[in-house]
């Protein structure tokens, strides 16, 4: 019971709020995306998944968890991973896409991205991936890229990516959503995360200013992993005027690497694969070819 002594309930949010003793699903929190949020699992309706071409086949949208991914796959068939070819489908988040029967199938979580490869090291019933850091350790062990076998090495790498997963939930879920997806704006929700926020960019800002990458002079998965959410934020693309806010022009660590990760054109083609937002010239919605690139981005459809 909340102790309404230390918790007065006309100083709450909205005033005269007192949690109630059990929790019940309101289904009217308001705010971005709250008509897909609800607090149970397993799929709303039957359909099953299109199957390409390709063994591997992405399923997801261009949001930064999604694009780590499609940046992965990009790098690789840069590299000369000729398996690496993939077909990546569409997946509407907002149309609640994700819990569909045979994307759960897929991802019992009815998160993007998810991945399913058809034919996996070794052959036998192909292999089903949720979560981009799974994802992206799956497929550099499968075609021994972007992740150091050296022992000190290899730990770096992952001692990033999983910084990453970790911290991510604060930048994404905690702060994007109360600065720019809540109902309403919460000054201690906003100063909660924005701190928070500004001290992971410290970490990574006092991290590259003696590393090339994240894990030192080799790219790997761990600037895959990290460039989406911190590469975006530091570009002050990333919920309307957040680099701004945060002053994210102070990192000059963090600004050279975003720039050096952002050029590379396997990070920019990845980055538009899924994208359905902003310039229709960047935006890929599906993807089965590389010569998709040239011929099915939304400027060349709408144009035809």
């Amino acid at each position: 019971m909340t102790d309404t002594t230390k918790f007065p309930p006309e100083k709450n949010l909205p005033a005269g709020y007192v949690p109630p003793k059990i929790w019940k699903w309101a289904d009217q929190s308001g705010g971005a995306f709250s008509s897909i949020n609800r607090p149970i699992a397993g799929p709303t309706h039957d359909k099953e998944l299109p199957v390409g071409k390709h063994p591997l086949q992405l399923y997801s949208l261009g949001t930064p968890n999604g694009v780590k991914v499609t940046i992965m796959l990009e790098e690789l068939l840069a590299a000369g991973h000729a398996g690496a070819e993939y077909d990546a489908w569409l997946i509407k988040i907002g149309d609640g896409d994700q819990f569909g029967s045979g994307f759960v199938e897929v991802n019992p979580n009815s998160k993007i991205p998810a991945m399913m490869d058809h034919a996996p090291t070794g052959g036998g019933a192909p292999v089903r991936l949720f979560e981009s850091g799974s994802i992206l350790v799956y497929l550099a062990e499968k075609f021994g890229a972007f992740l150091p076998t050296e022992l000190r090495a290899r730990a770096e790498a992952m001692n990033w990516l999983f910084w990453q997963m970790g911290s991510a939930p604060f930048l994404g879920g905690g702060f994007g959503h109360f600065y720019a997806y809540a109902p309403m704006k919460i000054e201690y929700a906003i100063d909660r995360y924005a701190m928070e926020v500004k001290r992971q960019m410290d970490v990574l800002d006092r991290h590259l200013a003696d590393h090339e990458y994240m894990a030192g002079a080799d790219y790997t998965i761990a600037d895959m992993a990290i460039w989406p959410w911190y590469g975006r934020l530091a570009a002050n693309a990333a919920y309307d005027d957040a680099g701004d806010f945060l002053s994210v022009k102070e990192y000059e660590n963090v600004q050279r690497w975003m720039k050096t990760v952002g050029d590379r054109p396997a990070v920019q083609r990845g980055s538009m694969v899924n994208r359905t937002f902003g310039d229709p010239a960047k935006q890929l919605h599906e993807r089965h070819d590389a010569s998709d690139f040239e011929t099915k981005t939304q400027d060349k459809i709408s144009g035809q």
